[in-house]
């Protein structure tokens, strides 16, 4: 690098200046770097697989994915698709049009909710955040065009050319259809028009990244009076039957609070157009190679990207999206070590047991606190690699060799679709994976208080048997550490050690914390970064995370014989290399409840004093901050 910094200044760009420099963000994608170079090794990995399936030159015992390569075949059958072309949508466009009343659209609503068509609300069924042992409805407010409602305000030009962008992208699909050009214009000014009116009363991402606001339980009685005049009684009725919910989760109430100010009798046209168009934008994927691109025109404007995947590439991630588990199980079984997997699992037990050492020594909790959060980390479930059993829902998927690729996708998302409504009834399933093993990724989920760790992340630079336990510590052991931190985070912190919703903390303990929380918010707010800042708020739950996951980390590097600080913070800056598009940056800026992964490598070593000591930080440093700043949750 031709001016390195000083680390004491930088560490993020001392670490990774040089391969900055370098790298090259691929074509078909809007990053590289970190995540993203491990989930490319998967995916060509995988795609070359595929390839060999497809031409019988592999096999596999798992049952499963046979389907997954017949939906591969479809896909890359560009003759058979470009020859096709509108055709297999026209069907169900017609459908959407010829919804000329409210009762037209009561009568059809639970028929077109299992085929994957938006109403002027959206449901579901998931755990209940109150009881983890059960299934309820949820409802919600429709989706909306841009990425968050920040980018419709006045004077938001990104938002006012990418609505431009939409609009044309629209305009050039609806040429395909038996629509005039006159309907064309009209089911276009429509669709902004009705988008419009929803961005009005739907939640921020701000909004959304505080989840444990999103149950709201009401009566089904009064849902369905601020509902009307569609009537959520019949639609869920005619999908339950005698199982229809008297109680809906509504995980949006200004949306349905508010639901007759963007539907009603007078704005039915605008809402049928818009449907009109969603449908044919969300269905254009999986029609004739040259819809596919034109319905993917947006996407691209949004996120930088300069082209879209080969056809290979397409074919591969749709079927690693549809038939996730079994894939994953394949991935893991194939290519993810045993010894890997006791390291690393014998490894989260050490953090766990590390972190109830830290919460003993915590100086802001009373101890009846500290005994539940004990308790919250000796009960968090592990799930490390990929699943032994593959969900049996998964031999219900099936791929016919007469259908289109469109009708088969149709097929698929509504077995799916079904199969989630048939949760209500059923109890959890806490055997359940959130992530695939093929997934570079990990998480923790509050409902169940487990950590998933997909076989994929569990590559360098996060893991490696042949890396220093120092460097693994300081990448797998803060990802470890980060999840389990999720738990106490200022959303997970409302959820006991069975995955329920219920304060379990004393008033003046979370007051503490709340303090804390807004230390954290304050640190990151505002931060200048590619000509935007950064939403303290938005980001905060995964800033407490990363905060933890390196506290407790660290915490361990000192009991170990030949702790390498120097390789442990080298290594953190390591993973979160990343090199991306600036219209991605700026999407991720305003939707994403991550710090831009410079800000997470640079930010949260100031926080801790062994950043100080290993690399003799002053206060003349541009990485310095002052003890009293530095903030250390957990």
């Amino acid at each position: 690098m031709s001016n390195k910094p000083r680390i004491q200044d930088d560490l993020y760009h001392h670490v990774n200046g040089e391969w900055l420099e370098k790298a090259v963000i691929p074509n078909d994608r809007p990053t590289t770097g970190g995540f993203s170079d491990l989930d490319q090794e998967v995916e060509k990995l995988l795609m070359n697989e595929f390839k060999e399936f497809a031409d019988g030159k592999l096999s596999t015992d798992i049952e499963e994915m046979n389907d997954a390569i017949r939906l591969y075949k479809k896909i890359v059958d560009a003759k058979r698709r470009n020859e096709e072309g509108i055709k297999p949508i026209l069907p169900l466009l017609e459908r959407i049009k010829n919804i000329k009343t409210v009762d037209d659209l009561n009568k059809n609503a639970a028929d077109l909710m299992l085929n994957n068509i938006d109403l002027p609300l959206n449901g579901g069924v998931t755990e209940d955040m109150a009881d983890a042992t059960k299934h309820s409805f949820i409802l919600l407010g429709p989706d909306i065009i841009l990425p968050d409602t920040t980018y419709y305000e006045d004077g938001n030009q990104a938002g006012q050319q990418l609505l431009q962008v939409y609009a044309q992208m629209a305009d050039a699909l609806l040429q395909f259809t038996p629509l005039s050009e006159e309907e064309r214009k009209q089911y276009v000014a429509d669709t902004l028009a009705f988008d419009a009116l929803v961005a009005k009363r739907v939640k921020s991402q701000v909004e959304w990244a505080d989840y444990v606001n999103n149950h709201n339980p009401m009566d089904i009685e009064e849902v369905a009076e601020y509902v009307k005049p569609l009537d959520i009684k019949r639609v869920l009725k005619e999908i339950f039957g005698k199982n229809t919910p008297k109680t809906i989760i509504v995980y949006d109430p200004r949306a349905i609070k508010e639901f007759s100010l963007f539907f009603s009798e007078e704005t039915l046209p605008l809402y049928v157009h818009w449907c009109y168009v969603m449908a044919l934008v969300k269905g254009s994927r999986s029609l004739s190679t040259n819809l596919k691109k034109l319905g993917n025109t947006y996407r691209r404007i949004l996120t930088g990207v300069a082209e879209d995947p080969v056809i290979e590439k397409e074919a591969y991630q749709v079927v690693g999206r549809v038939f996730a588990e079994p894939i994953g199980v394949y991935y893991g079984r194939k290519y993810f070590g045993e010894e890997a997997k006791k390291d690393v699992v014998s490894l989260v037990h050490q953090i766990i047991d590390t972190y109830k050492n830290r919460v003993r020594k915590n100086s802001f909790l009373e101890e009846s606190t500290k005994e539940k959060a004990i308790l919250k980390l000796s009960t968090i479930a592990v799930k490390m690699g990929y699943p032994d059993v593959i969900d049996p829902f998964y031999k219900e998927l099936k791929v016919n060799e007469e259908d289109s690729y469109f009708e088969a996708m149709q097929k698929l998302m509504k077995a799916k679709i079904r199969h989630n409504l048939e949760d209500l009834t059923k109890p959890v399933d806490r055997n359940k994976w959130a992530m695939p093993g093929h997934m570079v990724n990990a998480c923790y989920n509050p409902s169940a208080n487990d950590i998933t760790f997909p076989a994929a992340i569990l590559q360098k630079p996060f893991y490696s048997i042949h890396q220093s336990v120092s460097e693994n510590l300081g990448g797998i052991g803060a990802v470890i550490g980060h999840e389990i931190s999720h738990a106490f985070d200022n959303n997970g912190a409302h959820f006991d050690e069975n995955g329920n919703l219920f304060d379990w903390w004393k008033e003046s303990d979370f007051k503490a914390f709340k303090e804390l929380t807004n230390d954290m918010i304050k640190q990151f707010d505002g931060i200048p970064f590619h000509g935007g800042k950064v939403n303290g708020e938005l980001v905060v739950s995964e800033n407490i995370a990363d905060n933890g996951g390196m506290g407790v980390t660290i915490e361990i590097m000192h009991k170990l014989d030949k702790p390498d600080f120097k390789a442990y913070f080298i290594n953190w800056a390591k993973v979160w290399c990343m090199k991306a598009k600036e219209e991605y940056i700026n999407l991720l800026l305003a939707s994403d409840v991550h710090s831009p992964a410079e800000l997470r490598a640079n930010m949260q070593v100031r926080n801790f004093d062994e950043w100080y000591e290993t690399f003799d930080v002053k206060e003349t440093d541009k990485m310095f901050i002052p003890k009293e700043k530095r903030i250390s949750i957990w």
